[in-house]
């Protein structure tokens, strides 16, 4: 356990940037935070270096993503209909089956050492649903939890069931890897390329469907700050915002 427990996290808005050089930052920053910890064990621990903790919010261009659990023939599209729909399709490390990220979607990836916190990922993940639970609530839905499925749902229980927010992580040596993907205005016909999650009886949702009417770039913007302050709230972090020192030199608490 981490003695000197750090629940600073570093915030980056990183925009629309492509899945590939997105999961590279990750695991380069999952590897620095490693490397401390490595290096820590040969320190006696008045001298233990304190880990960063991370948490990345960004938008990516039209892929899908298949966890390592996953199925493949989940994935509906060929090689050839990907190309049609300017789409790329990546094996990744995390857990769960396939998913689709694109625009209109906020996509979170905290990366953080979770001895810094806790060390349950149960608690991690349903930590991540609260956080998105909250932030929807603000919007008049009702988020919920459905037993055996992990992410964010509306009317669990009901033949019409539907999925808002699909979540999949990684941890190593208490690191966390990937996050969550909260459609807001997202394009939900390429969903249809895919049997979300690998699950073939539910559907898919958006906050443009659930409100009828598309969110303006500055509530896409609200929403980020509303997904900031509530994992602030939920994991008892403060956020510091690093990447627009210039605008808000604060901590989010």
């Amino acid at each position: 356990m981490n003695t000197n427990q750090n629940k600073a996290v570093e915030f980056e808005d990183l925009g629309i940037k492509e899945y590939q050089p997105s999961w590279d930052y990750q695991e380069k920053l999952m590897k620095d935070i490693i490397d401390i910890k490595i290096k820590n064990r040969e320190l006696p621990a008045e001298q233990h270096i304190t880990t960063p903790n991370h948490f990345l919010l960004v938008e990516h261009p039209h892929v899908y993503t298949l966890g390592k659990s996953g199925h493949e023939e989940n994935m509906l599209a060929g090689i050839d209909q990907l190309k049609e729909i300017d789409a790329t399709f990546v094996k990744v490390n995390r857990g769960g089956d396939i998913t689709y990220h694109g625009y209109g979607q906020i996509v979170g990836y905290p990366i953080l050492d979770l001895e810094n916190f806790f060390t349950d990922i149960h608690k991690y993940m349903r930590n991540l649903e609260e956080v998105i639970i909250r932030t929807i609530n603000e919007y008049g839905l009702k988020g919920e939890r459905s037993p055996g499925e992990t992410g964010v749902w509306l009317d669990v229980g009901k033949p019409y069931a539907r999925k808002i927010c699909a979540m999949g992580v990684k941890a190593s040596r208490w690191v966390t890897l990937h996050g969550f993907a909260l459609n807001i205005n997202t394009d939900m016909r390429y969903f249809e390329y895919i049997i979300p999650c690998g699950i073939k009886d539910k559907q898919v949702t958006s906050l443009k469907r659930e409100l009828e009417r598309d969110l303006t770039p500055e509530e896409m913007e609200d929403i980020k700050a509303k997904i900031r302050k509530h994992f602030a709230d939920v994991f008892e972090a403060e956020l510091v915002n690093n990447r627009f020192k210039s605008n808000n030199n604060k901590a989010i608490k």
